[in-house]
């Protein structure tokens, strides 16, 4: 096995889903998201830990993802939250995935394959646009798509959902707009009530709206980075913390590696690709087998970006390679050849640092550090 790898801690998974539905009311449903291989962490084996935990369904972005979970036996209903090519509708029935609509385009060709495939009548969702601005109908055309899905005949309005731009933010204007969004969403509903159509399952709440506004979890909620450990942002855990007490969550990754060898450095030798550090002093520089094409990307060293190991903290120097990276251990550390540091993750494995401090680092999310570590880590998955 490669030195590098993503230690993957299903118990921490589960426990943070059993954490998220102890703020869910009797009877709401919980759709967890796994797309983006499960946001970096392995779809196939994250779904079945959540669908052992108790997720209702589990959300995926492409067909492809929704097909790996069939293909692993897995019978919890699938959300696919983006849109295929038409040429995927077929694979998507066949295997059970349920669709986001919003046109009559796409509804068309969803009736025509369901007929087809005779799986009628083939639930869908309604998509609605309530201020994200990507995908979806308006709420004021809700009720005539909704007509339209019913009138197919194979199409049955199995759900309707939107997306919060700014449920994360503590800025009056933006907790104002998400309530707004909510507002749109169930003038929507009640249109599609009135025109005598059921709505089916209604899901607005996101992983903040989850956690922060219990009056919007409506039928279900799709928690995404929380079911991993991470809050959607410091902005949104410093809000959680002041009004109540938060859902407990404990990261479900750790990325590792190990220490391939040591360089004595002279005062004045320069380390990488550019030259961007010279030594001040004589020291010893460790070079670990992880670089960008593991996700390890270029832009972490310019944010000062430290490795534990031992229990310490200690700098990457120079630019960040495609697979391998330099990190200036001193003199005397007692550092050896193998052995292990750690990037990121929990306390337990040795991590001084989580996915958000290196997310910080780098000006992004805790979504982007996750989900862009590459199919050449392994993952090890612990229960």
């Amino acid at each position: 096995m490669r030195a590098t790898k993503a230690v993957i801690h299903l118990q921490n998974l589960r426990d943070n889903i059993s954490a998220i539905r102890a703020e869910l009311a009797p009877g709401t449903k919980m759709c967890v998201a796994v797309k983006a291989d499960a946001y970096g962490h392995g779809a196939v084996r994250c779904a079945q830990a959540a669908a052992e935990a108790g997720a209702d369904a589990l959300a995926v972005a492409t067909p492809e993802e929704g097909i790996a979970l069939r293909e692993a036996s897995i019978t919890k209903p699938i959300l696919m939250l983006s849109l295929c090519a038409p040429e995927e509708i077929p694979d998507v029935v066949h295997h059970n995935i349920t669709p986001l609509v919003f046109d009559e385009e796409y509804i068309a060709l969803f009736a025509a394959e369901a007929e087809k495939a005779e799986r009628t009548p083939y639930p869908v969702h309604l998509a609605l646009d309530t201020g994200m601005g990507r995908i979806g109908v308006l709420p004021e055309d809700a009720a005539r798509m909704a007509k339209a899905i019913v009138s197919t005949k194979s199409l049955v309005l199995g759900g309707m959902g939107t997306h919060c731009a700014v449920s994360d933010s503590l800025a009056p204007e933006d907790q104002e707009f998400t309530a707004w969004q909510f507002s749109r969403f169930m003038q929507a509903v009640n249109a599609v009530q009135q025109a005598g159509i059921q709505p089916g399952i209604r899901h607005f709440a996101n992983s903040a709206v989850t956690l922060a506004r219990p009056d919007m979890h409506l039928d279900m909620v799709r928690p995404g980075i929380i079911a991993y450990g991470y809050y959607p942002d410091d902005i949104s855990a410093s809000y959680l913390h002041s009004i109540a007490r938060p859902a407990e969550l404990r990261p479900v990754m750790t990325l590792e590696t190990e220490v391939c060898a040591i360089r004595p450095f002279k005062k004045g030798q320069s380390v990488g690709y550019g030259r961007t550090w010279t030594a001040a002093a004589d020291t010893d520089i460790a070079v670990l087998p992880i670089g960008y094409g593991d996700g390890f990307l270029r832009r972490f060293a310019a944010g000062g970006i430290q490795v534990a190991i031992h229990g310490k903290a200690y700098p990457v120097r120079g630019r960040i390679c495609m697979d391998q990276c330099m990190v200036d251990i001193g003199k005397n550390s007692g550092i050896r050849r193998w052995d292990k540091a750690v990037i990121f993750g929990t306390k337990e494995d040795g991590a001084l640092q989580s996915a958000d401090d290196v997310a910080r680092l780098s000006g992004t999310i805790s979504y982007e550090i996750t989900s862009c570590i590459s199919p050449r880590v392994e993952r090890v998955f612990t229960d």
